[in-house]
């Protein structure tokens, strides 16, 4: 179950304003200039960490148009909160290839240091073997 605190808030406008949507300009409001980015293919320090971040929801989006996440649970311990999100949609942009229009659903963890209502530290370990299956991306290189 997710708790309503501002650090989860900030978990969740990064994925209802920018994911789920598109919209990058969001990283600008939600995360820091000086960003720590740990995450596997994004990972970075400020100005590069930004640009990482804001291509992965442009990215996302793109293969994912209508790709809606919801936090399902949530921990908060001083500036540190970590959630548990599912991601639904359906696969019809590029993605790897000509998009499947197959349905698709992920869990993502992430944990994120949070000061000041920003984003100034995140892990996160989509799961993008789950979408390289559901997808068929591995069935075409079996």
């Amino acid at each position: 179950m997710s708790v309503s605190h501002p650090s989860v808030d900030v978990m969740h406008r990064i994925f209802d304003e920018g994911f789920s949507v598109g919209d990058d300009s969001v990283v600008d409001e939600l995360c820091s200039p000086d960003l720590v980015e740990h995450q596997f293919g994004l990972a970075g320090t400020g100005a590069e960490a930004i640009a990482h971040l804001k291509a992965a929801i442009r990215d996302v989006h793109g293969a994912f148009p209508d790709m809606r996440f919801s936090i399902e649970e949530s921990v908060v311990d001083g500036d540190r909160v970590w959630v548990r999100v599912r991601g639904r949609g359906r696969n019809t942009g590029p993605f790897f290839g000509p998009p499947s229009g197959r349905p698709v659903e992920i869990t993502v963890f992430d944990q994120a240091r949070i000061v000041d209502g920003r984003i100034v530290e995140h892990w996160g370990v989509p799961d993008r073997f789950a979408l390289l299956a559901q997808t068929g991306v591995l069935a075409r290189l079996g």
